[in-house]
């Protein structure tokens, strides 16, 4: 027997972020403090069934590695494997993107009545979508970039004026960043300076959404900053996202090694501008009812210097370069303590909502 926590370490799922899941959960597991935790790692395939934990082992190595589905059922049976694991006290989800970030998988954890590191179901799944969180930010009086939302049957509507370029720049400017809603690692991204570029952005978005943000592109350098914490939180400090000129932070410069962007940790920036970042931060952070960590993105405007809010990230990169890990290794929490902490406020956190009721005394 051992007293040790057991972690169940989930990594993978059928996003366009599945690399990064992987190389994310590999870091956990070699820098979780084993001392304290038994950690089982569990593969979730692009087919979304759990796989054994040899086979988890073996994506590590080779990420393009794939098994097909032993199972006579695709659904319910799925979850089979979980079954020849010991009982997990704590689950680690570390899936990016579609089902591990959108409050899909939190919803599973909640109906094993199990721990669960990062956001709960509403926060998950509100932070998934890029729209109600800059909505939410507005209501918290935060400065967001101005916007345009097109949804599928707008979209699909050749007649609708959101798909002229000329009405959309009236509104938002010439410059303008396409987007999917509900996508991470700047996946499905344009930027659209002209009206030729308008509609090929918009059908690559729609690939992988079916509502598609247009954003007014802001003249300036990303910062952000790492939130950790329950109702107590910790927020890090700054650091800065600087790209080659005519770039931005797209999803190889984020992952690839020929990358033009370099991190700059902590951010030589003003005290009352950092001070600006953090405190927007936290208040998102509130807004959005997040819990356990979250990384806040926003642009530093040149023009008047404004920090205007661009996105959160509710499950963010564990990753070598991840801005994350490193923001608070700066801020002197080490990245295997890092990891104990969130797994003991996602306990904390459970504890707390066994005390709640659900229906009269």
């Amino acid at each position: 027997m051992t007293d040790k926590t057991r972690v169940g370490l989930i990594f993978g799922g059928n996003s366009s972020e599945y690399e990064v899941s992987i190389v994310s959960g590999h870091n956990i597991y070699n820098a979780i403090d084993k001392e304290k935790y038994d950690v089982y790692p569990i593969w979730l395939t692009k087919d979304n069934y759990f796989a054994s934990l040899e086979d988890s082992k073996k994506v590590w190595d080779d990420p393009t590695y794939t098994i097909k589905n032993p199972h006579k059922l695709a659904n319910v049976s799925n979850f089979e494997q979980l079954a020849n694991l010991p009982e997990m006290d704590v689950y680690f989800p570390i899936v990016h993107g579609n089902i591990g970030e959108d409050g899909v998988i939190q919803g599973f954890f909640r109906m094993l009545d199990k721990p669960f590191v990062g956001d709960d179901v509403l926060a998950a799944a509100v932070t998934m979508d890029k729209e109600f969180t800059k909505i939410l930010a507005q209501r918290a009086g935060v400065p967001v970039a101005d916007w345009v939302a097109i949804k599928r049957f707008e979209y699909n509507d050749k007649n609708n004026s959101k798909l002229d370029y000329n009405y959309v720049s009236k509104k938002l400017g010439t410059d303008l960043f396409v987007k999917p809603s509900n996508q991470g690692s700047s996946v499905g991204i344009s930027h659209v300076k002209s009206e030729a570029d308008y509609l090929p952005a918009l059908a690559e978005a729609f690939k992988y959404d079916d509502k598609v943000l247009v954003e007014e592109a802001i003249d300036g350098t990303e910062v952000e900053t790492a939130v950790l914490g329950n109702d107590d939180i910790i927020v890090s400090g700054v650091g800065q996202i600087i790209n080659a000129k005519g770039s931005f932070y797209s999803y190889k410069n984020k992952y690839d090694d020929s990358s033009t962007t370099t991190l700059q940790i902590p951010a030589d920036l003003p005290a009352e501008i950092v001070e600006k970042v953090r405190s927007n931060a936290e208040k998102i952070y509130r807004a959005t009812e997040c819990s356990g960590m979250a990384r806040i993105d926003s642009m530093l405007r040149t023009s008047d210097h404004e920090v205007i809010f661009n996105e959160l990230n509710a499950l963010p990169g564990f990753t070598n370069i991840s801005m994350y890990p490193k923001l608070f290794e700066e801020a002197g929490i080490k990245y295997t303590d890092l990891i104990s902490r969130l797994i003991e406020l996602a306990v904390e956190r459970h504890n707390h909502k066994k005390t709640l009721l659900h229906k009269p005394e």
